[in-house]
């Protein structure tokens, strides 16, 4: 008990100026620290503030950089897109003046196939393969070249627009991402710390691996832009081609009809000289029949007009043959009588000879008036075929431009 009230032992007071000291010395030292940390926090703090503005900066002036890139590239693909969907629409007229020029053809092939089929239909010897045949087959193979060609032109051109859609559909998805960047990139540009919907985002600083290289992404517009370059050129070129196949064509068949039409006008002309020269024919086998049957009756009549002379001499020889005795005397009347009888009937055998052999001329003349008339009708179908049926229904052929 005694020992707890005992009193706290005293220092000596050079041990309390040796611990006022050492209290101040202490002190110094934390406040010298402190302060040097303070400068160092503050430095720090000056530090990490210019370069988080810096980095800012940098990254600003980055995002404007690559807003203008993408700004350039959109240009261009739109640039590109707007020459696509040209020469896409050109293509689909030039598509056009092909459908309708290959529909003008089918017409005219089959008139020239219906005048190729009614001219079967000629006949005798005007059933001949002349220039007109020939001109028609000529046009038909022509129209049938033409058709032909005109539709591979336009196989060629359905791929060519399918071609040229593609690199539209490729322009139009590479702008379209390039518009969603450009957005996503003005977003960014436009935020600040005092914007409102500024937030932490876990793992955003995390590259997933479906990103691609600055290059890849260059390359990927540029592939873009030259498939669309070349597609262009393409339709140019077939565009080109188009035209000069349409108008050559055109002129083909137009230079083939006219053959095959003056080859018609030839041919009725010349078919109706031979006419009229058959039916000059004709009338003279007609006039020389009818002049032949006048000779014929008047032969006849003059063989009937001996009957009587002949009938008297006989009958008077009859009669002077009962003279009697020697009355039956060969006198120059005798003499005359029999040398009168055989004389007519000398003229009458002539007469009945020449009535024969005119008669055989006379058959002659008919067998060569039925052949005129029949090769006149010959001439006739010729010239209902040719001027009738076929040059009046090619009047409705008209070769049109496209």
């Amino acid at each position: 008990m005694a020992r707890l009230l005992q009193a706290p032992p005293k220092f000596h007071p050079s041990e309390w100026d040796v611990a006022n000291k050492m209290q101040c010395a202490s002190t110094e030292s934390q406040k010298s620290r402190s302060e040097r940390m303070i400068a160092e926090s503050q430095r720090l703090l000056d530090e990490t503030e210019k370069t988080t503005q810096k980095t800012r900066s940098d990254v600003n002036k980055k995002i404007e950089q690559r807003r203008e890139e993408i700004k350039f590239w959109k240009q261009e693909l739109e640039n590109k897109l707007e020459q696509i969907v040209h020469e896409t629409e050109v293509l689909l007229t030039f598509k056009t003046r092909l459908e309708k020029s290959l529909e003008s053809c089918k017409e005219p092939l089959v008139i020239a196939q219906k005048c190729l089929l009614n001219r079967q239909r000629r006949a005798g010897i005007d059933l001949v393969h002349d220039e007109v045949e020939q001109e028609l087959v000529k046009e038909a193979e022509v129209l049938q070249g033409v058709i032909a060609l005109l539709g591979r032109t336009l196989e060629q051109t359905n791929e060519q627009i399918r071609l040229n859609r593609s690199a539209k559909y490729n322009l139009e998805m590479d702008l379209k991402d390039k518009f969603t960047a450009l957005m996503i990139d003005d977003y960014c540009a436009s935020l600040t710390n005092n914007t409102p919907d500024i937030r932490y985002a876990d793992n955003a600083v995390k590259i997933e691996g479906n990103f691609v290289s600055p290059e890849d992404w260059i390359d990927f517009s540029n592939i873009n832009i030259e498939k669309a370059d070349k597609q262009r050129n393409n339709s140019l070129a077939l565009g080109a081609l188009i035209d000069g196949i349409l108008s050559q064509t055109r002129n083909d068949m137009r230079k083939q009809c006219e053959m095959v039409n003056v080859a018609f006008r030839n041919k009725v002309k010349e078919v109706k000289d031979a006419k009229h020269k058959l039916e000059t024919l004709l009338a003279m086998v007609m006039d020389e029949t009818a002049s032949q049957e006048k000779n014929i009756a008047a032969l006849k009549k003059a063989i009937a007009d001996k009957e009587g002379p002949v009938k008297v001499a006989q009958t008077r020889l009859e009669a002077r043959n009962h003279r009697p005795n020697v009355e039956l005397c060969y006198d120059t009347v005798q003499y005359r009588l029999i040398s009168e009888v055989q004389e007519i009937t000398k003229n009458m055998q002539r007469q009945a000879e020449m009535m024969k052999e005119r008669k055989i001329l006379l058959k002659g003349l008919s067998r060569r008036q039925l052949s005129l008339e029949e090769e006149i009708q010959v001439k006739e179908n010729t010239l209902y075929i040719d001027e009738v049926l076929c040059m009046q229904m090619r009047e409705s052929v008209y070769i049109n431009s496209f």
